[in-house]
């Protein structure tokens, strides 16, 4: 699948847990929706921002994909702070609808400007090489928001790897869902 086809899927995945969100019956299966979305959310930005990112800012004149990658650091941390909430947490409510309308904002500027944009410049093959690669690391991306941690090579591309073990092995310890 080529890369902007798998990031626009992965939007249409996390719309939907959005929606399964306001849907839930109980605090216990918000809470469950809570911990897929922020893993999703976690492995989304991290790929984008190790991959994608980085691919367009080669493809497309300098600075147009500054933006799109500033826009990574509140969804992370209102992630981090849903990360942080409990089951029944009283403000768990209002971050989910603050991170629902941070995400909704991203994925507009990205699938209708940076996407179309970078998909008329960029060789086909090329795009289908990043998708590749974007699926394969997705078994290996944080499970969890870092906002702290680099979001730019060089040091992304030593900070992400460390995140991601330690992020599965606070997954597994804490019996967190894992894909």
């Amino acid at each position: 699948m080529e890369a902007t086809e798998l990031l626009r899927h992965d939007h249409r995945v996390v719309e939907q847990l959005f929606r399964d969100y306001r849907a839930a019956k109980s605090a216990a299966q918000r809470r469950a929706v809570v911990e897929i979305l922020v893993r999703e959310l976690s492995k989304h930005a991290a790929l984008e921002e190790v991959l994608f990112y980085p691919f367009a800012a080669r493809v497309l004149a300098d600075g147009q994909v500054d933006r799109h990658l500033a826009g990574h650091q509140p969804i992370k941390a209102l992630l981090l702070d849903l990360d942080r909430c409990r089951a029944g947490d009283p403000g768990q409510d209002e971050l989910m609808e603050r991170l629902s309308s941070a995400v909704a904002r991203h994925v507009h500027d990205d699938e209708n400007e940076l996407m179309p944009l970078l998909c008329s410049q960029a060789d086909e093959q090329a795009l289908r090489e990043l998708g590749q690669e974007i699926d394969q690391g997705k078994q290996r991306a944080p499970t969890r928001p870092h906002p702290h941690a680099p979001d730019e090579p060089p040091a992304l591309a030593v900070a992400a790897p460390v995140a991601a073990i330690y992020d599965r092995l606070r997954d597994r310890m804490q019996g967190r869902p894992r894909t």
